[in-house]
């Protein structure tokens, strides 16, 4: 991912972010420490769906066609493909969900609700940097 560069003209891209009216603009450093964070996971993600793929490649050799196992072996077997399935499937959300969040960024929409368009809240998306909906959006969506 591409950082901020001093100089460049993103680099002021922090202070055109929304902010709700009851907060101060973005500072350099704070939306620095968020990107930070946010390739941070994508860094950790990629590595897990890449180990969780290879797992599962290696769960399927293992357990081969299944011919002659007993109904428990293949209820195991089942289980544990459909575990490391799901895992995968969550670390891969969580990375388009972190990659999204830096385009966004580089775009000049984060924190800009992508239902209302509202401003989502700075100390919103400190506390969980991926978020895409402001406070209300989000629990209209839950209440769904």
């Amino acid at each position: 991912m591409a950082k901020l560069a001093k100089n460049t003209p993103t680099a002021d891209l922090h202070a055109s972010l929304s902010v709700r009216e009851d907060e101060a603009p973005w500072t350099a450093d704070e939306l620095a420490e968020v990107r930070s964070e946010l390739e941070a996971d994508v860094a950790r993600l990629s590595a897990e769906v890449d180990e969780a793929e290879h797992d599962l490649v290696e769960l399927m050799r293992s357990f081969g066609d299944g011919a002659g196992d007993d109904q428990a072996d293949a209820g195991a077997a089942t289980w544990e493909r459909e575990h490391e399935l799901s895992l995968t499937n969550n670390a891969k959300g969580l990375l388009m969900q972190s990659l999204h969040a830096l385009e966004r960024m580089d775009a000049g929409t984060y924190g800009d609700c992508e239902s209302c368009g509202r401003p989502i809240g700075k100390m919103r998306l400190q506390a969980f940097p991926r978020a895409t909906l402001c406070m209300t959006c989000k629990q209209k969506q839950e209440r769904r």
